[in-house]
Order: C-alpha cells, then structure tokens, then sequence
C-alpha cells in the first residue's frame, strides 16, 4: 500500500513514486501465473481538486505462462502501463482511505495487455492427442493415430476403399 495522504489533502499537487510489488502471482479466472520478475513502479499522481485524482505510471512484469500447445513453462514480457482518474467520493478498488493498493492497480491493468496465446516456439508440436507425450521431446508409438479420436472410425472407412 502506497500512502498519499499528501497528494489527497493539497489540491493541484503532483508527485512521483517508486513502488516494488509485492504480490508473486497474477490471479485471474484462468489460473496463476508467477511473477519472476519485474522492474520498480514508477507512478505519477496529480490532485486534480474535487476529490480527483489522475495516475499514470509505468512497470514491466516477467510472467511465467504455460505454451498453449505443449504446457512448458515460458516467460514473457509484459509492459504494463495505467493511466486511471480516480474519483475518491466513490467507492473504488485501489484505494482505502489514504492508500493506494498499487499490486491491485497493476494486477487490474495487467490483464489489458494479456497475450491471446503463448508459445513455446512458432513451430510447437504440441502432445500426443492420446498418450499426453511431449512431440517437441520425442514420438511416441502412437504419434500416427488421427488427431482427433472422433475421426478414427472415417479414416478406417476410407482406408478400406484405398486404390492401390
């Protein structure tokens, strides 16, 4: 928690922060995703007057997220960058009495810069459909099985037909 009790009680100030996060892990509804690293939270914030006030700020996070193909750990960059106007008559997220909760800021803006989808790799070969086997790591005995079991029965039919 960040304490602006300056910032609130003099309208048109303006002041700079540096906060370290302290939260290891990015929740969301799809899972946790660990932190492994990150660079210090550069926040400005101006007394706008009328109980207002405007952040920016800036921090890159180092997140670690499972390849969408094969499930290995990958790391990647993510630059978050908030840009909020904060209305202290209403109730909000981010701040308790004088404090600003800068993790849940950044954890909220996070997901505005989230990647669809992350790879390992652009040539991933993602797992074995049927034995769970790391394609990128090795074959496995059934890596000529269809890639999708509802299909076995057609590809048998077909097969049946085959000219020789």
């Amino acid at each position: 928690m960040l304490d602006l009790t300056d910032v609130i009680l003099n309208d048109g100030k303006t002041a700079e922060y540096e906060f370290h996060l302290t939260m290891p892990t990015l929740t969301y509804r799809f899972g946790d995703f660990r932190i492994v690293d990150s660079t210090a939270v550069v926040l400005q914030i101006e007394n706008k007057g009328g109980q207002k006030l405007s952040l920016t700020g800036e921090v890159e996070l180092v997140v670690e997220f499972p390849c969408a193909r094969c499930l290995e750990s990958v790391s990647r960059r993510l630059k978050v960058s908030p840009e909020l106007e904060l209305d202290l008559k209403e109730k909000n997220d981010y701040i308790d009495g004088y404090y600003l909760d800068v993790d849940q800021v950044i954890h909220d803006e996070a997901l505005l810069v989230w990647p669809e989808r992350v790879l390992c790799r652009s040539d991933c070969k993602g797992l074995c459909v049927t034995c769970g086997q790391n394609l990128n790591l090795g074959t496995c005995s059934c890596a000529d099985a269809p890639s999708d079991p509802r299909m076995a029965k057609i590809l048998d039919i077909f097969s049946n037909y085959k000219e020789v």
